[in-house]
Order: structure tokens, then sequence, then C-alpha cells
């Protein structure tokens, strides 16, 4: 009932990219999740990768329990930025929540591109209150999850309203090869079809 199409590029063509990602379909639900660890290179990457098995481990749980989950095991790290989508078949809803620098655009069925304003904040070990958006799903409906890297510049561009989901990442990843970005840039397209 999902497709998800990603792009994926380390700052400045760097070995390491503190961008973490992950999602998985079962019967009853779909899961993405969007991490970028603080900084750049190997420690963040490793703070990212804490987030992401951790909810790697806990597929079933709430938007709202994997981030207190993930915000536990990162205490004593550098700590991580994140966005959670989940799509649950059996009500024909979703949630999200989005801590950070990670960003979250849905595409209604009519063509509209609305942006959701992230808490503020990262998650570092210490309790931090946040919102968790909940709505009901539209027969077809495409989400959009990215990091820092994908600029206000970049998310202007049309090619986003595509519903076609490995045309956006490939259209995104043609316009970004015409410069070195200067952050790890990942943008994660998503599209839900009953």
């Amino acid at each position: 009932m999902v497709e998800t199409a990603v792009f994926q590029k380390s700052k400045q063509n760097q070995y390491h990219c503190g961008d973490s990602y992950f999602y998985t379909e079962t019967e009853n639900e779909y899961i993405c999740a969007l991490a970028d660890g603080l900084g750049s290179g190997e420690f963040a990457k490793e703070s990212s990768e804490i987030v992401i098995s951790i909810i790697k481990e806990n597929i079933h749980a709430t938007v709202e329990q994997l981030i207190k989950k993930c915000n536990q095991k990162l205490s004593g790290k550098r700590g991580a930025v994140i966005g959670i989508l989940r799509i649950d078949f059996r009500t024909s809803s979703y949630s999200f929540s989005s801590i950070g620098n990670i960003g979250v655009i849905t595409i209604g069925e009519d063509g509209k591109k609305k942006r959701n304003i992230p808490n503020t904040g990262y998650l570092a070990g210490y309790h931090r209150p946040f919102k968790v958006v909940s709505d009901q799903l539209d027969s077809v409906m495409n989400f959009i999850l990215f990091s820092d890297g994908v600029t206000d510049k970049d998310l202007s561009q049309r090619f986003l309203l595509n519903r076609d989901v490995y045309q956006v990442t490939q259209t995104f990843a043609n316009y970004a090869e015409k410069e070195i970005r200067t952050d790890d840039t990942t943008l994660i397209a998503i599209k839900y079809d009953d």
C-alpha cells in the first residue's frame, strides 16, 4: 500500500553521513523514521544509528513511545533530531512527530502541500515536551521527510508534488548534483494508495 524512495548524500562528499533512516511495512502499518545526528561525521552517524536501531526493535510502538525510547537511549551521547511517520491501515490514519530540523510535508489527494513545523530541540536523554500530529488519510496521499540538508529553495521545486516517488527522488538527485551539499542531505518520498 506504500511506496518509498530515498535520496541521500553526505556533506561535502564525506565518507560518513550523519543521517540514518529506516522504513518498513507490515500487514497493519507502515513506519518511516529519519534521524540526523548532531554535527557531522562518525559521531553524528553513531547517534542517528542508535535512534534507528530502537525504532527497528519497536516497530509496533506508537510515535510517542518511540520518541521517548530514543530519547532515553541517547543519554550521554551527542544527540540527534528525528522525524517519525506511522500509517495505520486499520484506521486509515497517520501520525507523525518531528523534533529539530527534520521536516515533514503532507500532500493530500487535492495536491495541496502542507509543511509541518517541527518541535524545537533535539533528543539527548533529558525530558522535552513534543507534539504528535494525527489525521485521517486521503485515499491517495504523499509524504516527504527531509533533513536539514534540504533547503527552502529545494522545497519550493514543483517536482516534489509528483505522485511518483521514484521520479521525485530521481529529479531531486539530478537537481542536487549541481552543487556541493553543505550538510548531510536525505529526502524520503512516500506514497500511500489504498
